[in-house]
């Protein structure tokens, strides 16, 4: 009889994660010195994988709002929007931010995620949703919620969005949704292209503006303001985890839609609503937003300091124009390993691998604030070039040229830089690793044979989760008995691997065996 907790049982790759000292994942921070520096495991580190863009979240005019609204009102209000959970605060923060944003209405939502699943409330089965491949998983996530027929175009192929809207029923409500910012490798969408072919098509359009809003435009209120398209983008949504130094989300528009989205959207009506502290926290940051445009000023200029500093050794750091800042890295072993040796060196930065980008395009993705010193910036830089080396990254002698990053200012309209071949190979999942032979198997180590069959595991799970037509026509001649036990395969290697590790030691001694040698 078969068990739905069986899968959770069988899964080893944490396991074998841990077994290899290669698991980058929910590290608890224990103590925070201002917005840059954090302290792990007793090791303080500067923070470069935060989304507090603006410095704010550790503001001491920002916390003592949220202190004084706790002292007022609590720690929560112990109830949806609906009925008990409303104050006069939530009403304030939501007319300041329809002000803030150029909008008629705006509704806040206790998470940024919740906001993008409101999105299924106005859509209905005879809608069809056009959405681009890289959109957010709360994106995604609302879609699929709703009855709408959900459409995906290439990641800003406005070709490919132009066939689908021009296939479509002309008849049916139709919205394009995207990211304003793509959170991972920071470019930003081809907004001016998509509201064109909106008009055209007689769509609505919809941004993600979390990465965007607080950081791009003349007063920061994001994508549509960068291009000068405030008036063409029907809704904007927002999140307070990021610039806003809070936690919760908005979504700004049409005064019929915000009301219709307030009465009707599950993730509003049954869901608490934003505690008094992170509502307060959000107005703050809201009034320093509008007063201090210097911020976003420090923080491009930072933006196109660490572009370009990384560029001058060797890095690839992609299509981005943002503080999102993404170094290719490829391998994702090699990428963990990478993660690690910035750890130990003190830069707490973001491994990104499959299924968040794809097979062979695993990237470190470092984010900045506004308030980094430049003496921080500088050991980051440093810190990268040595490992970078180290890890045969980069070259041992810099590069005589490089192309320079022009950053997403106000006016400049840029949307990405050009990218690389290979950066566009792995972003078109032409970079998977095609294996690795037994002659290199004898050269490894055992920690570095476990690596592999870690890596190896890590792309078989992504590819069986995601099967293609072709893959269903190949394995349609394999044996019976290996297409049942297809879902313990993982597994089973991941075994296999840590077995292996666990016999042979990590690797740092050397006593004959061909697997000990590096």
């Amino acid at each position: 009889m078969s068990d739905v907790f069986d899968k959770c049982r069988t899964w080893k790759d944490y396991r074998i994660a841990k077994a290899t000292g290669l698991y980058p994942y929910f590290r608890a921070i224990e103590a925070s010195h201002g917005s840059t520096e954090v302290e792990i495991e007793g090791r303080r580190v500067i923070m470069v994988g935060s989304n507090n863009y603006l410095g704010l979240a550790a503001d001491p005019r920002v916390k003592e709002a949220a202190i004084k609204a706790t002292e007022k009102f609590g720690t929560t209000c112990s109830g949806s929007r609906l009925l008990n959970g409303t104050l006069a605060l939530h009403e304030e923060l939501e007319a300041r931010l329809a002000k803030f944003l150029n909008r008629e209405a705006a509704i806040v939502i206790s998470t940024g995620f919740q906001t993008n699943l409101a999105l299924a409330a106005i859509l209905g089965r005879h809608d069809i949703v056009f959405s681009d491949r890289q959109n957010h998983a709360s994106l995604v996530d609302g879609v699929r919620l709703s009855f709408a027929t959900e459409r995906k175009f290439r990641h800003n192929d406005m070709d490919h969005l132009e066939q689908l809207l021009a296939a479509a029923d002309p008849g049916a409500g139709k919205i394009v949704v995207t990211d304003g910012v793509f959170s991972m490798e920071g470019d930003v969408c081809n907004l001016p292209r998509i509201v064109e072919l909106a008009k055209h098509y007689n769509a609505r359009v919809m941004t993600d503006d979390a990465h965007a809003m607080g950081v791009l435009g003349e007063r920061g209120r994001g994508t549509s303001e960068y291009f000068g398209l405030e008036k063409d983008v029907d809704l904007v949504m927002g999140t307070f985890s990021k610039s806003f130094a809070s936690l919760g989300g908005v979504l700004a528009g049409p005064f019929d839609v915000i009301n219709y989205i307030r009465h009707k959207a599950r993730s509003v009506i049954f869901s608490a609503s934003m505690t008094p502290a992170s509502i307060a926290a959000a107005l703050k940051a809201t009034e320093i937003i509008e007063a201090e445009p210097e911020r976003r000023a420090r923080l491009l200029d930072i933006a196109e300091k660490m572009h370009n500093g990384f560029r001058a050794m060797g890095f690839d750091t992609g299509v981005s124009v943002t503080p999102v800042v993404p170094v290719h890295i490829g391998d994702q072993v090699k990428c963990f390993r990478f993660w690690r040796a910035l750890h130990e060196a003190g830069v707490f930065a973001n491994p990104v691998i499959p299924p968040a980008v794809e097979a062979g395009h695993a990237l470190i993705r470092t984010s900045y604030m506004a308030t980094h010193t430049d003496a921080q910036l500088d050991q980051v830089l440093d810190t990268f070039e040595k490992i970078g080396r180290k890890l045969n990254v980069i070259p041992e002698t810099r590069p005589t040229v490089y192309e320079p990053v022009q950053i997403a200012r106000p006016g400049s309209g840029v949307r990405g830089n050009k990218a690389s071949e290979t950066w566009a190979a792995g972003s078109a999942g032409l970079l998977a690793d095609k294996g690795f032979s037994l002659e290199q198997l004898s050269r490894m180590s055992s920690r570095e044979m476990a690596g592999k069959f870690f890596d190896a595991v890590e792309q078989l799970t992504w590819r069986a989760a995601n099967l293609q037509p072709e893959d269903l026509r190949r394995l349609g001649g394999a044996p019976k008995k290996l297409w049942e036990k297809r879902s313990e395969l993982g597994g089973l290697l991941l075994e296999k691997g840590a077995h292996l590790f666990m016999r042979n030691g990590d690797g740092s001694g050397s006593d004959g065996n061909p697997a000990e040698r590096n």
